[in-house]
């Protein structure tokens, strides 16, 4: 097992030492052209809510289903 191991940290050292090329974003920014109000904010954050955690608070709702083996 260690020469396993040393074969992998010989193979991947020089990969690893390598340079990174660094990339950098150009990105401007400026004020908003319209503002967003606080009823939109809430039901975007609600949406989101809904989209992350819907789906896990079904499956929670139904694991006595997925524990069925039929």
């Amino acid at each position: 097992m260690p020469g396993f191991l040393r074969t992998i940290a010989s193979r991947a050292a020089p990969a690893l030492r390598q340079q990174t090329v660094s990339q950098r974003a150009s990105i401007y920014t400026r004020p908003a052209k319209e503002k967003i109000g606080p009823v939109e904010t809430t039901i975007g954050m609600s949406m989101f809510a809904l989209a992350i955690l819907g789906p896990s608070g079904w499956i929670l709702a139904h694991l006595e289903d997925y524990k069925k083996k039929e």
